[in-house]
């Protein structure tokens, strides 16, 4: 992932005036208010030891309550309860028992799958059951998105990180990227050696939304690119719509930056406050492996100004930080366009898309509970 080889992931120097339209302080001017308050993102750069990011290979607060009991099956779906019920003797029986799918190699055994792979489109409830399965397997394990692997690596380098996850008994690797050659190599190499180890391993990516009706797409580039991994892995198929779009719901409508104001002033604890463009700014400063701790916290967001962003790179680091808010249930207040308009048309339909999508679908979600939030407060 491109973010993630840049240094520091930006030529950006902490309280370098970037953008144009901004005081040398970094304050937004013009239309958008001045946002003063030192809660605030901007306001924060925190350290983040290699020690905190081992510790926070668990599922995210989001899930940290996912078991395979809670996990609700949509009907018209059979995949997903077939895929629970897969995953729950998988997880029983130590990975033996379970059955292959057809696109994985004929002639080896089930019984020597040590991996398991789910394939599916957003919001399908992969995520809710990878974290069962961390959950209800035996320890010691680790859970963690394939972007805090990544991190993961940096920040030990290669031979201490597999070192370290060698000692685990399961691996979890949620939404596994394929549309950076050098880090899909990078981590792929990591669970061979993992696998040499005896570790188990588990893994989910996305199935672009239309490409479902096609066929297994996802999993078969997810295989070709582990591919001595390959014989290792079940690879489990789960069908159905974005369960946080089933309502058909447009996204929520901005709200103005009066009452997004008023609202950071009454809920004075837990609450930032930050306009659009120097957060991105912002963020640019921090590698990603410490956007987690950026959020430590935090209650809920409060963004003014938001607008498109046709920056690839700021785009990208963007979707990191909508990851780890989504993670912790944070939500989103903002100004400006909706939440869905963030992405360019542009970009939703170059290579990085999967992100983009993936990112629009949780910044609705969490604008979402920013709605509420307002009802409430007002």
């Amino acid at each position: 992932m491109t973010v993630t080889s840049e240094r520091a992931n930006s030529d950006a120097v902490p309280g370098a005036n970037a953008v144009a339209g901004r005081s040398s302080a970094g304050v937004l001017t013009g239309d958008s208010p001045r946002i003063l308050s030192p809660r605030s993102l901007t306001g924060r750069a925190p350290v983040v030891a290699p020690e905190r990011l081992l510790d926070e290979l668990v599922p995210p607060p989001r899930f940290a309550a996912a078991r395979f009991d809670t996990y609700i099956p949509d009907p018209a779906e059979p995949t997903q309860s077939a895929a629970r019920d897969l995953l729950r003797t998988w997880s029983a029986t130590g990975g033996e028992g379970a059955r292959r799918s057809g696109l994985l190699r004929r002639g080896r055994p089930a019984e020597t799958a040590s991996g398991v792979y789910l394939d599916g489109g957003y919001g399908v409830g992969k995520t809710h059951l990878l974290a069962s399965l961390w959950h209800e397997a035996a320890g010691p394990k680790a859970y963690g998105t394939f972007v805090e692997y990544t991190h993961l690596v940096g920040a030990l380098g290669f031979a201490a990180c597999v070192a370290r996850l060698a000692t685990r008994r399961l691996v979890c690797i949620d939404e596994f990227e394929l549309d950076d050659p050098g880090d899909t190599v990078l981590v792929s190499t990591l669970l061979a050696r993992l696998a040499e180890a005896g570790v188990r391993l588990a893994a989910t990516s996305n199935t672009l939304p239309d490409r479902l009706g096609e066929g297994r797409f996802a999993a078969a580039d997810f295989l070709r690119e582990i591919q001595g991994l390959a014989a290792r892995f079940t690879a489990v198929r789960i069908e159905g719509p974005d369960y946080r779009r089933r309502d058909g719901a447009p996204a929520p409508a901005p709200r103005p930056d009066r009452e997004l104001t008023r609202y950071a002033e009454r809920d004075e604890i837990g609450c930032v406050e930050d306009g659009f463009d120097d957060l991105v700014d912002h963020i640019s400063t921090l590698h990603p492996s410490r956007y987690g701790a950026l959020l430590d916290g935090v209650r809920s967001v409060v963004v003014h100004g938001m607008r498109p962003i046709d920056d690839q790179n700021a785009a990208l680091r963007l979707v990191v930080l909508v990851d780890r808010l989504y993670d912790r249930s944070i939500p989103v207040l903002a100004s400006g366009v909706a939440v869905d308009r963030v992405f360019t048309p542009e970009l939703l339909s170059g290579g990085y898309r999967k992100k983009y999508l993936r990112a629009t679908s949780r910044l609705i979600a969490l604008a979402r509970q920013g709605e509420a939030l307002v009802g409430v407060a007002g």
